[in-house]
């Protein structure tokens, strides 16, 4: 699991975004990992809550990187949807995500967002994704063209 957790570790320090708001990679499972943030005042909005885009970026990251565990490293995010459910004010925001379904090119992952203050833990989102396998540019990928043709 150390070579696995190295891996990620290595692909979450080279995203300059990531290092730029701090993310840290706190766990990797078998089909989940935890991704951490310390909340500090650059990350706030006007009324001096976590604004909703780190949130968002902080559950994108986790459920592509969960996607990742079970697509291999070569994915980014098709889609997916959070729901906001309290602001963060102060302390360490987690985000926790799982694999809870797996085809040949695409994942289902599920994520939730809590921030830690002290001893104390609480739910401040929810995401849901679907994540995307990608080639690696090399192979021939038969067009939407091609794939018309080639049925009629």
């Amino acid at each position: 699991m150390t070579d696995l957790l190295d891996r990620a570790r290595g692909a979450l320090h080279a995203q300059p975004f990531s290092v730029l708001l701090g993310t840290e990679l706190m766990y990797v499972g078998a089909n989940e990992l935890t991704l951490c943030l310390p909340i500090r005042d650059e990350l706030r909005q006007q009324h001096g809550f976590v604004h909703g885009g780190v949130i968002s970026y902080l559950a994108d990251n986790a459920l592509t990187f969960a996607g990742a565990l079970a697509l291999g490293p070569r994915v980014v995010t098709g889609e997916y949807k959070i729901n906001y459910l309290r602001p963060a004010v102060t302390g360490v925001l987690m985000a926790r995500a799982e694999v809870v379904y797996v085809g040949r090119q695409q994942a289902t992952c599920q994520c939730n967002v809590f921030v830690t203050d002290g001893d104390r833990e609480r739910l401040i989102a929810v995401a849901q994704g679907t994540i995307n396998r990608i080639g690696d540019g090399t192979e021939d990928e038969p067009s939407r063209a091609d794939e018309r043709r080639h049925r009629e």
